[in-house]
């Protein structure tokens, strides 16, 4: 990569709770969170909160009583998935007017590839265009990769521009937790910690044998690399694929009957069947995620004996993988997913099931009614 070519990542900042603001002006200043359908007696979760929240202690994921009980004086909307969706195009367009290519990555992000020799004056345009567009603030990461330019808009936020390459990587990154690398979690972190490896830099010096044990051949690896700051610097114009389809369902009372958490598995499968044919593409892998009272969440998934699309083998898939799950407590949240061939497992080998320490980081714009996502992958 020569000197003048650039990865920028942009980052919205709380694009959500921005957009309902900028739709309610006298909400300016006020902490503002959104999600479910903007009841927080009802079941739901945050799938944002604002930064006047967030000093509250409001985040995403968060249970909607839980929130509305750190800050009773906050406003809640009711998440508004179509308005989030045209406000995103208009940004992305407005991205697209630049001699750049943009490689869009969700409603509040995309990567940004330009050959410049001032990418603090690229990025500092990117903001004043989105801005004047929209009225909506960004950050933006500078990178000479995606992993540094996704990592520096961390630095970056809110409304700023941060600069993150190899020369000043070892120097940001060695002290903070691993958690801090773009696609480790908090579970990774916690099994790289009973390996005694807490900080980048420790992972850094970790031996790669030992990690292709603990986390698989490919995996183990990778995560070193990501210490490294290694990663990808190629950002492409090519539309956004899904890599798999689900439905999630949150209870407004939890479930304990395991005939009544069967039905609603099959009708969960028969849904993401009709989304899987409306792909055009088979099905590879069926998963289940379950929610038990009071927030502990666990995964199971198994791998087809061929690609299908068919609804039945779904279904039955589906109803296998439910067998599988322990029911020894009330359900609040169930899902089906599906994953499209040619996309990692989760994890290898096949995952125990264990609990979901912190929610997902994706926002779940939920109800009682089902919602509907498309899968993303680990960065490559």
């Amino acid at each position: 990569m020569s000197a003048s070519d650039w990865v920028l990542h942009v980052d919205l900042d709380q694009f959500i709770a921005a957009v309902e603001v900028a739709r309610r002006p006298e909400l300016r200043g006020r902490p503002v969170v959104v999600g479910g359908q903007g009841d927080p007696t009802r079941r739901g979760v945050v799938a944002t909160a604002s930064y006047e929240a967030r000093e509250f202690g409001v985040h995403s994921g968060m249970p909607m009583r839980a929130a509305a009980k750190k800050c009773p004086d906050c406003v809640f909307l009711p998440a508004d998935r179509a308005a989030y969706e045209k406000v995103s195009e208009r940004v992305m367009a407005t991205l697209h007017e630049f001699p750049v290519v943009v490689e869009v990555m969700g409603w509040d992000e995309a990567f940004v590839g330009a050959r410049t020799d001032d990418p603090e004056a690229l990025a500092a345009d990117i903001r004043e265009a989105v801005l004047g567009e929209t009225g909506l603030s960004c950050s933006v990461g500078i990178g000479d990769n995606k992993l540094r330019a996704k990592t520096a808009t961390g630095f970056a936020k809110p409304a700023g521009v941060y600069r993150l390459t190899r020369e000043n990587w070892a120097a940001v990154m060695s002290g903070r937790a691993t958690d801090a690398l773009w696609g480790i979690g908090s579970r990774t972190a916690k099994k790289l910690a009973e390996l005694h490896l807490h900080t980048v830099a420790d992972l850094v010096r970790a031996d790669r044998a030992t990690l292709a044990d603990h986390f698989g051949p490919k995996m183990g690896p990778y995560f070193w690399l990501l210490a490294q700051g290694a990663g990808d610097s190629e950002v492409t114009g090519t539309p956004h694929v899904a890599k798999g389809r689900s439905r999630e369902v949150t209870f407004q009372q939890d479930i304990a009957d395991a005939g009544e958490l069967a039905a609603r598995v099959r009708q969960l499968a028969r849904h993401v069947a009709e989304d899987v044919g409306q792909e055009e593409r088979p099905a590879a892998r069926v998963g289940l995620k379950i929610r038990y009272a009071p927030f502990i969440t666990k995964t199971r998934s198994i791998t087809l004996p061929a690609p299908t699309a068919d609804a039945e083998e779904i279904e039955r898939a589906a109803l296998e993988v439910f067998a599988l799950l322990e029911l020894d407590r009330p359900v609040r949240l169930l899902g089906v997913r599906v994953e499209f061939p040619d996309v990692e497992p989760e994890s290898e080998p096949e995952p125990e099931l264990e609990p979901e320490l912190e929610p997902e980081s994706e926002p779940e714009l939920k109800t009682e009614a089902e919602t509907v996502t498309d899968t993303q992958s680990s960065p490559s």
